[in-house]
């Protein structure tokens, strides 16, 4: 009898060891980070060729190297990336499907009437990618060659002074108003239909000074058809060492950027978040990705994912204030 238990303690504890390795296998599988067997979509809400299309694709393709895994670069722009946005916020968590989310997806949150998702609640942020710098430039030959004549002839001569960006609702447009209110000047904020449009009126005397990325205007300054007065980071860019920052310039505390990361939808487990967030990491501490980007006006710039996810709030209740300060209306 005694011989009987004992066998039947020995099984049912073989049995127990059995079930909990079983469990633990299930509970790994599931937390197991993106099939290797599968690719990874990026959706990216802006078109090809742009510096924001050729960021995502320069880590991608790193990262792509470090995982054996393919990731596709996914172009869908359209409704100031709502349309990206909306395909990844419905999209299955499991890691192989990422958002190249932008400073555009905080101001979007304060400029639709209504998201078919919502910005914070629908979204687990992975990591920064990097930033970008703007710029306040002016044609070569225009009358202010510095932050501080631009400033003194518009305080003296309120309402004469007009400042160009992109489309309305756009980051620059949003930073030309806030660089109005911040700097206490009564300028006219005018939207052209892409930087293009912009630099031609720029360049022909249109309009007095502009507040553009780097990237389509590097050429310009580097060219001397177009100065840069002042930078609005929060410190020098590495790409205008010797341009003053609006800060330095006028505007003690002033700094915009604009930024992209990775972001991938709500419920993705935290195991596969943790993973691509080490790839990502990896992959803009990388040499040749750095290069890249700096050519493209991007600094480089990894974090954790509740950095990315505390920037992104600050970010929404920052721009949805100029928004509401300078009448911008709802769309």
């Amino acid at each position: 009898m005694k011989n009987i238990l004992l066998k039947t303690t020995r099984r049912s504890a073989l049995a127990l060891a059995a079930l909990s390795l079983l469990c633990a296998g299930a509970s790994a599988q599931q937390q197991q980070p993106p099939s290797s067997t599968k690719p990874i979509r990026l959706v990216v809400p802006f078109g090809p060729g742009g510096v924001a299309d050729l960021t995502a694709r320069t880590v991608a393709q790193k990262m792509s190297e470090s995982m054996g895994q393919s990731i596709i670069v996914d172009n869908k722009p359209g409704a100031g990336g709502v349309v990206a946005s909306d395909a990844v916020a419905k999209a299955a968590p499991d890691g192989l499907t990422m958002l190249l989310m932008s400073n555009g997806n905080a101001v979007s949150a304060g400029l639709f009437k209504r998201l078919p998702f919502d910005t914070v609640r629908d979204f687990a942020p992975v990591s920064m990618l990097g930033y970008f710098d703007m710029a306040v430039v002016t044609a070569a030959d225009a009358r202010f060659k510095t932050m501080q004549e631009l400033l003194a002839y518009a305080k003296a001569h309120p309402g004469t002074v007009n400042i160009g960006t992109i489309n309305v609702g756009s980051t620059q447009h949003l930073a030309a108003e806030l660089f109005k209110r911040s700097t206490g000047i009564d300028a006219q904020v005018i939207p052209f239909n892409g930087s293009p449009a912009l630099i031609t009126a720029l360049r022909g005397g249109q309009i007095d000074a502009g507040v553009e990325i780097l990237a389509p205007i590097l050429g310009q300054i580097s060219g001397k058809s177009l100065r840069a007065i002042a930078v609005m980071g929060a410190k020098r860019s590495f790409a205008l060492p010797d341009t003053p920052t609006v800060a330095e310039s006028g505007a003690p505390g002033f700094r915009v950027s604009s930024w992209n990361a990775l972001a991938v939808p709500a419920k993705t487990p935290p195991a596969v978040i943790a993973r691509l967030n080490k790839e990502a990491n990896a992959a803009l501490a990388a040499p040749e990705v750095k290069e890249r980007l700096r050519q493209l006006g991007v600094q480089a710039q990894g974090s954790t994912p509740q950095q990315q996810a505390d920037l992104l709030r600050d970010e929404i209740q920052r721009w949805s204030e100029v928004i509401r300060l300078a009448g911008i209306p709802k769309q």
